[in-house]
């Protein structure tokens, strides 16, 4: 196995006035991370990614998705993935669920948290659900009405919330619109999408000043960057100096989107890691062993990992 460990004591911790203790780290490279990857990734294969992240300390692991296959032909196997991570144990398994059918698939398996994506721009809701914002959300009640019946846990993804690759900007209040929709239908969390890779700080405080101000506790927010133009680290301390404790990232920077060709690859796991025990931040992750594990991941994928920090520590080539 490849082994990764970062020079004696470093990264030096200095913690940053007004930031958080501990950040949960939402791990979404089993799934966002693999989903766009054209060669199909053997359900083994997807199953020891997921048990090295939770060895490596990661308490929120992100396994599959009940979609149809033919949307997402790399996550046709959730039947067969899901029972072989029953052995896990004091690690959340959230699958994603585009309906009630998908939402029957995911209790037949014995999940207990659920995810439903929606929009904030109608050009994105039409490619990626065929369906207006407005009829999505209308999709998604009853399954977060249900799921909540059977006491799940239930999390609201929302897509395009800071820039859309066919409408352009997207005004904070239309997110602020779909975030307190997801809400008052029941979700126990959000997650901010910056689909494209387009958001900047500003942008970011902005945002979360609105939902603020609109009754969105911040302690019920998570944020999902990609590094499309470099500024998912930059955007992710915006979030965390304004309360955000919940943090979307892929190991190994994986990750990109079917349905926008503009989307890149998410913050890599390990380079937000790398940040946050720099700022005195609690994550229990151990960076060595996620590193070898992405390492591990990208010798089975044929190519090095996109993170920088995993490129350091195992000294991967670019």
């Amino acid at each position: 196995m490849t082994t990764a460990s970062a020079p004696g004591g470093l990264p030096m911790r200095v913690p940053g006035e007004g930031l958080p203790a501990r950040v949960r780290i939402h791990e979404v490279g089993a799934r966002d991370g693999l989903q766009n990857e054209k060669s199909v990734v053997p359900t083994e294969i997807k199953a020891e990614f997921v048990h090295r992240l939770a060895d490596a300390g990661l308490t929120t692991i992100e396994a599959t998705s009940f979609v149809h296959p033919k949307w997402v032909p790399q996550l046709a196997d959730a039947e067969r993935l899901f029972p072989l991570l029953g052995d896990l144990r004091g690690v959340y398994l959230p699958v994603l669920v585009p309906n009630e059918r998908g939402l029957d698939r995911a209790l037949a398996l014995g999940a207990h948290r659920v995810a439903v994506f929606a929009s904030a721009t109608e050009s994105f809701a039409k490619a990626n659900l065929n369906r207006t914002v407005d009829e999505a959300l209308a999709m998604f009640d009853p399954v977060v009405s249900r799921a909540r019946e059977q006491r799940m846990h239930v999390r609201g993804y929302l897509s395009m919330c800071f820039g859309d690759p066919w409408e352009g900007p997207v005004p904070v209040d239309q997110v602020v619109r779909v975030c307190r929709a997801l809400l008052d239908m029941g979700c126990d969390e959000l997650s901010l999408g910056d689909t494209i890779g387009v958001a900047t700080p500003g942008h970011v405080g902005a945002l979360l000043t609105a939902l603020g101000e609109a009754g969105v506790p911040v302690e019920r927010v998570g944020v999902h960057f990609h590094d499309t133009y470099g500024q998912a680290l930059a955007n992710t301390l915006a979030a965390l100096q304004r309360g955000v404790t919940t943090v979307d990232a892929s190991a190994g920077g994986l990750g990109g989107c079917p349905y926008a060709r503009s989307a890149t690859g998410n913050l890599a796991t390990e380079d937000l890691v790398w940040m946050l025990h720099g700022l005195g931040i609690d994550t229990g992750v151990d960076l060595g062993r996620l590193s070898a594990t992405s390492a591990w991941m990208a010798g089975r994928l044929g190519r090095p990992s996109p993170s920088r920090t995993v490129r350091a520590l195992t000294h991967q080539e670019q």
